[in-house]
């Protein structure tokens, strides 16, 4: 199971949400790349980008900061998300050396798109399925759907995806434990492999979600606790190599 460090970039800096209100944000860097150097030297092997404001606008707006962390680490699988909404932006992301395109609010509004994305990039795309007691929520967590998150993951299950990032909005940045059932149930009903997000704090997270590995959950996504301490990952990372070897 990867450890996943998250650089969530707001008006170029890197900040953490509390339950994703933009108001409500914490500032931990001015300087992503050097953020980026600092979970790269502690061992990580892949980064997870969010574009904060590109969410709510529905198009990049922090494209340079993810330019140049993704060229200053060519080798480093880097998956990006945040206004994803067109096969253009897509394109701009992969040409710019990103791996992996997590398209979220569009993959809600129009589930086709996530056929037709994977089609033209074929195992470049990972479905980011944020929810609230189970909903779907979508532009910036702005909006609650009334679609539950099992039943979309069971609707791209045939597409071609290569992850879905499950988020429970409840846990994000809160530090009150990864919502383990949930993730769960995300990956039984659609059949991909799951990346957890929201909520991760310390070692029995990581610990409770690698028991599951062999349920289809291949990563962990972890923001606040590595910026704050609580959680060292290159202990979480070493934990989960041995844990798989």
């Amino acid at each position: 199971m990867l450890i996943i460090p998250a650089i969530d970039l707001k008006d170029g800096q890197c900040v953490r949400l509390r339950q994703g209100e933009m108001d409500d944000s914490t500032v931990f860097s001015d300087d992503p790349v050097a953020t980026a150097q600092r979970w790269v030297d502690a061992g990580c092997r892949r980064l997870h980008l969010v574009d904060l404001n590109g969410a709510f606008a529905g198009a990049p707006v922090n494209g340079d900061a993810v330019t140049a962390i993704a060229a200053r680490f060519p080798d480093l699988p880097i998956q990006i998300g945040g206004g994803i909404r067109t096969l253009e932006t897509i394109e701009f992301y992969l040409k710019a050396g990103v791996s992996y395109v997590i398209i979220g609010t569009q993959a809600v509004k129009q589930p086709t798109f996530v056929a037709e994305a994977c089609a033209a990039f074929e195992g470049k795309i990972i479905v980011g399925l944020d929810a609230r007691d189970g909903r779907v929520a979508t532009d910036g967590w702005a909006e609650v759907s009334a679609l539950q998150a099992t039943d979309l993951a069971r609707r791209f299950a045939g597409d071609g995806v290569s992850a879905i990032v499950y988020t429970d909005i409840a846990r994000d940045g809160m530090m009150q434990g990864v919502n383990v059932e949930a993730t769960l149930d995300v990956a039984q009903a659609g059949g991909i492999p799951v990346i957890a997000s929201g909520g991760i704090t310390n070692m029995r997270d990581i610990r409770a979600l690698a028991e599951l590995g062999g349920a289809g959950i291949m990563g962990a996504i972890t923001g606040r606790a590595i910026y704050e301490g609580s959680l060292d990952l290159a202990e979480a990372q070493k934990f989960c190599d041995e844990r798989d070897a």
